[in-house]
């Protein structure tokens, strides 16, 4: 019975007809297990702790701000103009492409522009051969990162994109590569050299990617004259987004859950009301629910000691206090939650009135901070 592959590749022997042979590791010593850390006896790797103390760190650091600075010196401005208005003018969508950790960047630099208003997608090179280019037409954008651009499937993937039609453009830290002849616009990121001692580990030029993408993200978002609103739109879920989407009347407490008592209710009644539905306050109004006033725990505890048990046979009206402050559901969230804390006397809650002082609900500061304002 022949030998299996596993089998013949272990025991070292010539390999089956069709399989290459299994290269031989070029360092022994540095040989790992899986994802380990170790060598292949399992013993930790030899470390330079001379290596880990401040001074090589801030050299590390003052090296890398040195090759930042150097870009900065040496970028074509002008160059960098024409790729902005490119992209501003773009009537389709702004693809990126890229390998390797260009790829990840690319991949990065078109969700900035995504984030800021910009139609934009990362298009993988190896799908785009295999279907994927068809999202490609005439009106679109085409940006290629890359560091040297001989990647094959660069190489292989810009005719078919100019037969597409698209507009092409190259970003790269090399002025002399193929791939720069054949793209409608070149820009060189400039480089010093690279952080890793071999000059070999894209370490700084990643960084100048990254500068440069999102430094045009921001240019093109100015350019289309964003707003804070269009902005937010686009972070629902952040901070920022609800910040500035989020109206009073989104977050507030309305109906059964308000807190409600009428003007001639007795105080012994109105507790119920006050604990149970955990808002420390109720507020007050007519038999037409037009407000009239709000009482909280805190009133409940300094009128007792005032008028002690009498206070419980009194009408909610005696006791409440009249005119308190309100505010709209048409406000948004966080200029109410300010309202509550820049007040004279900080409240933690503020009835919602419509135009007549009709009371439509109850917003509080736990509402608002589990709102995430």
């Amino acid at each position: 019975m022949p030998p299996t592959v596993a089998e013949t590749i272990t025991a070292g022997s010539s390999p089956a007809p069709g399989l290459a042979k299994p290269p031989k590791p070029l360092f022994n010593r540095r040989g790992s297990r899986g994802l380990s850390n170790c060598d292949a006896d399992g013993l930790p790797l030899p470390v330079d702790t001379t290596k880990l103390d401040v001074c090589s760190i801030r050299q590390l650091f003052d090296e890398q701000r040195s090759s930042v600075d150097y870009f900065w010196d040496n970028i074509d401005h002008e160059k960098v103009r024409q790729f902005t208005e490119a992209c501003v003018e773009c009537q389709g969508v702004i693809c990126f492409t890229g390998v390797g950790k260009s790829g990840l960047i690319a991949h990065k630099i078109s969700q900035t522009l995504v984030s800021t208003g910009t139609k934009s997608v990362f298009l993988s090179p190896t799908d785009a051969l295999h279907g994927d280019i068809g999202i490609l037409s005439e009106k679109d954008l085409l940006v290629i990162l890359f560091k040297k651009g001989d990647s094959d499937e660069l190489l292989k993937l810009v005719p078919y994109a100019k037969a597409k039609g698209a507009k092409l453009a190259c970003v790269s830290t090399c002025d002399n590569c193929a791939l720069n002849d054949y793209c409608d616009l070149t820009i060189i990121l400039p480089l010093k050299r690279e952080l890793c001692p071999y000059n070999m580990e894209p370490a700084t030029s990643t960084s100048l990617q990254i500068l440069f993408g999102d430094t045009v993200s921001i240019a093109v978002m100015e350019a289309r004259q964003v707003s804070e609103k269009e902005y937010a739109m686009n972070h629902p879920a952040g901070k920022i987004g609800k910040q500035l989407i989020l109206h009073v009347s989104d977050i507030m407490a309305t109906g059964k859950e308000i807190p409600k008592v009428y003007q001639h209710d007795k105080v012994v009644d109105v507790l119920l009301e006050l604990s149970g539905k955990s808002h420390g306050c109720v507020v007050v109004v007519d038999d037409s629910d037009v407000l009239i006033g709000a009482f909280t725990d805190g009133d409940l505890r300094r009128t007792l000691q005032v008028k002690g048990e009498a206070t419980l046979e009194a009408e909610i009206s005696e006791v409440m206090r009249k005119d308190p402050k309100t505010v709209t559901g048409d406000m948004m969230a966080i200029e109410a939650m300010a309202f509550m804390n820049d007040m004279e006397r900080r409240v933690s809650f503020l009835p919602v009135v419509d135009d007549s002082n009709h009371i439509i609900g109850i917003l509080t500061l736990h509402m608002c901070v589990t709102a995430g304002l």
